[in-house]
């Protein structure tokens, strides 16, 4: 499995943990409150979805009722699919949240673990940000050096353009000194700016998620079956 297709899977069992969708209404979320799946196609969800339900993490559903759906079948329409986690979907998600390795403190993988947060152990998170924090801080020694370097051969432009890749990294960094220390203090976000209220999770600790703005123009293909 890619990297990028595993965090995909992760992000539509963390979807349909919250209820069943069909697929517009995934696509939709993960545009709208995972930026990092917004330039993703149909062609890329729907494989993934045939994969989850073949490991019998997603069962597929009609998305209708018994008679609109045979109205739709003799008016030659096709009827969407709706997914639904199975039990055995939800404990593999909760056993992707409780990873902490590596991979979670990238630039993608960790946009994706921290929109779950709300479902996510105390303990897992702190790990999630502080490994995310390192990751980032080694980062911007590197930045710094080869700043130091070259400053002398590169143009206004191009330094400016390493001065705002840095400062973005900066505030990143206190960004999430922030949250680790809200963690730290045992602080529940859901009353903080910019956050949206948590979804409880089995140990009965809450954090909070980032509100995302936008809104998406209903696509003209639907998800059916044939």
């Amino acid at each position: 499995m890619s990297r990028r297709s595993g965090i995909l899977e992760f992000a539509v069992l963390g979807l349909l943990r919250e209820a069943p969708m069909h697929g517009y209404e995934l696509r939709k979320r993960l545009n709208t409150s995972l930026g990092v799946f917004r330039a993703f196609s149909y062609g890329t969800l729907y494989p993934c979805l045939k994969t989850l339900v073949a490991n019998g993490w997603l069962i597929e559903e009609p998305g209708s009722a018994p008679e609109d759906t045979l109205a739709a079948s003799l008016a030659g329409r096709r009827t969407k699919i709706v997914y639904r986690l199975t039990p055995e979907g939800k404990d593999h998600f909760e056993e992707l949240l409780s990873h902490t390795g590596p991979d979670s403190w990238e630039d993608e993988h960790f946009a994706a673990r921290f929109a779950f947060f709300g479902q996510t152990e105390r303990e897992v998170r702190m790990r999630v940000l502080e490994g995310r924090r390192s990751r980032l801080e080694e980062r911007l020694e590197k930045m710094r050096a080869s700043l130091a370097r070259t400053r002398e051969r590169l143009d206004d432009y191009t330094l400016e353009l390493q001065r705002h890749g840095m400062e973005s990294v900066e505030r990143e960094v206190r960004w999430l000194n922030e949250l680790i220390e809200s963690e730290r203090a045992g602080r529940d976000r859901r009353s903080g700016p910019g956050t949206a209220a948590p979804h409880d999770n089995d140990s009965g600790e809450t954090g909070g998620l980032p509100r995302h703005g936008g809104s998406t123009r209903p696509d003209p293909s639907d998800d059916t079956t044939t």
